[in-house]
């Protein structure tokens, strides 16, 4: 199942939206032609859960400021172009009903809760996390919080066949929080720490559901 835009019109142009895609566009592009190991870049500048949650100085800038680098680095053209495209078709609307700065805050406070998410449930790990996932998976949080019935257009694959569908947001994201609820169960019980970081999903999700309403624009109220 994957959606591919939706019907839920907005009024202002999308700006924050569009340039958190072209910087993360930009910033891949620059990992790609870099001529040092991505594997370096990675350790470098990813969320190490570790040294997140124990403030080690070892990276070449703070643990702290990795929260902030790894949100705008992935793995790979797939990874940055499904977060990407999630992005575009959920983020506008939210921009929307936030406004442009507080959309810039919800994203990476999301981003933020993300990372200590992942980084909570394996707090030993030294593997860096990286990718926009995290932010992204909070604005699924709040988009089927805000708009549940919003219709999204889906390619749903039936073996060899596939099938243009419109389905209800809270269908479609409520889909994918069970796929990373169930995959992150499965990675507890695996032996390595690597792969994808399910739990920065979940966390993510989890924090803009809950907490996208205090970031709402406030009504003034008129007095006579």
């Amino acid at each position: 199942m994957i959606p591919f835009k939706d019907d839920n019109p907005t009024r202002s142009f999308p700006f924050i939206t569009i340039v958190l895609i072209a910087a993360n566009t930009a910033i891949f592009t620059l990992q790609a032609l870099s001529p040092v190991d991505a594997q370096k870049i990675a350790f470098a500048y990813g969320a190490i859960p570790n040294y997140i949650l124990r403030f080690e100085d070892v990276q070449p800038i703070h643990p702290l400021l990795t929260v902030f680098t790894s949100m705008f680095m992935h793995g790979g053209f797939l990874h940055l172009g499904g977060n990407m495209l999630y992005l575009w078709i959920f983020g506008n609307n939210i921009e929307d009903k936030l406004g442009r700065w507080r959309f810039i805050i919800f994203y990476l406070f999301c981003g933020i809760a993300a990372a200590y998410a992942h980084a909570l449930s394996n707090p030993a790990s030294r593997i860096p996390m990286i990718g926009a996932s995290g932010a992204v998976s909070g604005i699924l949080g709040a988009y089927m919080l805000l708009f549940p019935h919003a219709r999204i257009h889906t390619l749903i694959f039936l073996g060899f066949f596939v099938q243009v569908v419109r389905l209800p947001a809270i269908f479609v994201i409520g889909f994918w929080i069970v796929l990373q609820f169930i995959n992150g169960m499965i990675s507890k019980g695996l032996m390595g720490n690597g792969g994808v970081a399910w739990f920065a999903h979940i966390g993510g999700f989890i924090i803009g559901l809950l907490f996208i309403k205090l970031f709402l624009k406030t009504k003034r109220r008129r007095y006579y």
